[in-house]
């Protein structure tokens, strides 16, 4: 894959960029009608694989929080056409590199010296390019270390991107203006601390050394000395990563045995500490040579607040949601709710959070549950396409719910994700006896 010598790192740059994508899309949907007029029949499906090329071709130019999202919309598989998920996942580890000119120059920007000069071996071709940073391979003092390097200018782009990138996601999600800040702010907030590196490496370590006598878990060690604000040194981990790991066949027990690392590893953070790892995505995990789940990057950790933790979970329990006082009291204090709702809005998002709720909390009102049921996927699918094709909810406003909701339901999301692809059957209580 070709390296890249510059970023685009001024808004005019980046806004000139996504025009000249805008371009491309309009191209691809007068291919599309063209081809319509001739054969009616023509489905929508190349236009999709079309479009997600050119977004996507785009947004990895660009790299950064653009890129980001991306990203985190890969995730949401029942959300997007299937098109638009394969391409973006790329965005997970499969990016254009920086030149080693370039990263040469960053390093010398942090540390006043260039990487040969810090470590004892520096590779300069990288291993791993994402959204917001690459990784090298590099050894000190015999230590084989993983070496992660930010991209120029993504901190700064943040704001100016997230501005350019607004006006497509309220029309995704039909948001309306105002009400949606809180949405944006928090999704920026997240960004600008993935984008410093010295509070990851002080998140990195503690959440590693609180989770480390969890079992069949392992995580890399980082290096303080040969860390800035925009790198990171840690433990080079060998492994496989989890999203080539589950495209091959694996044993049943063996899906089972990382299942429920991952899914304990989760519950223990978000009932034990009251924060977790809101990035759930393969590229973050690495199945080890002894059998181990590897947890690699801890960028975005999302703190949660008793004041959302308690009734979001107290809607995890099957006996408050189906009682209606209940019920109303917690979505009220979630914000889904709000004192300005129509009689209509009330009965219409009411129904909507309660069936939302009884089928994504199911997991945990079982003692075993199994992520790989078709009948549980098939459900969350047909939920998927009857919401997003309802022409009801498009005249009510959609801003629904704490801003806190974003990032975990985002981290649920990825967690029943890559359980699903693990093929997994967790003991969902499991996790309490790691608690104090």
């Amino acid at each position: 894959m070709k390296s890249l010598d510059h970023i685009p790192v001024t808004k005019m740059e980046r806004a000139g960029k996504l025009v000249q994508t805008g371009v491309k899309l309009g191209g691809n949907y007068m291919k599309y009608y063209g081809k319509k007029l001739v054969k009616p029949s023509t489905d929508r499906s190349q236009l999709d694989e079309d479009n997600a090329r050119d977004v996507y071709d785009g947004l990895k130019s660009l790299k950064g929080s653009a890129l980001k999202v991306a990203q985190m919309l890969s995730m949401e598989k029942n959300l997007l056409p299937r098109a638009y998920v394969e391409r973006f996942s790329l965005a997970q580890f499969s990016v254009p590199p920086l030149s080693a000119p370039l990263v040469r120059k960053t390093f010398r920007t942090y540390f006043g010296a260039y990487p040969e000069e810090l470590y004892d071996r520096f590779e300069p071709e990288s291993v791993n390019a994402a959204s917001i940073g690459q990784v090298h391979r590099a050894s000190k003092d015999g230590k084989a270390l993983a070496v992660k390097i930010q991209y120029p200018g993504v901190s700064e782009s943040i704001s100016s991107d997230l501005a350019l990138v607004k006006p497509i996601a309220m029309r995704m999600f039909n948001l309306s203006g105002k009400d949606s800040d809180k949405y944006f702010r928090e999704v920026e907030d997240k960004l600008l601390e993935e984008t410093d590196y010295l509070l990851e490496l002080e998140q990195s370590r503690s959440i590693t050394n609180a989770c480390s006598h969890l079992p069949g878990l392992r995580f890399p060690e980082y290096y303080p000395q040969w860390s800035s604000r925009r790198i990171l040194t840690m433990d080079w981990m060998v492994g496989e990563h989890l999203g080539d790991f589950t495209k091959k066949s694996f044993p049943s027990e063996t899906g089972d045995r990382l299942g429920q690392a991952l899914w304990d590893f989760y519950m223990f953070q978000i009932h034990g500490l009251r924060k977790v790892h809101a990035d759930p995505h393969p590229g973050n995990f690495l199945v080890g040579e002894d059998g181990s789940l590897i947890a690699i990057d801890f960028g975005c950790i999302k703190e949660i607040p008793e004041s959302f933790y308690n009734p979001y979970f107290e809607l995890a329990e099957r006996e408050n949601i189906e009682n209606d006082a209940i019920l109303t009291a917690k979505l009220q204090e979630l914000e889904i709710l709000t004192p300005s709702d129509s009689p209509e809005e009330l009965t219409y998002f009411k129904a909507l959070f309660r069936e939302m709720l009884e089928l994504f909390t199911s997991p945990f009102n079982e003692e075993v549950f199994d992520f790989s049921s078709t009948e549980f996927w098939g459900q969350i699918a047909d939920l998927s396409q009857r919401y997003s094709q309802d022409t009801q909810i498009r005249k009510m406003n959609a801003n629904r719910g704490s801003r806190h909701f974003l990032y975990i339901n985002r981290t649920f999301f990825g967690l029943y994700n890559l359980l699903h692809d693990l093929k997994a059957r967790v003991r969902v209580n499991n996790y309490q006896e790691y608690l104090d």
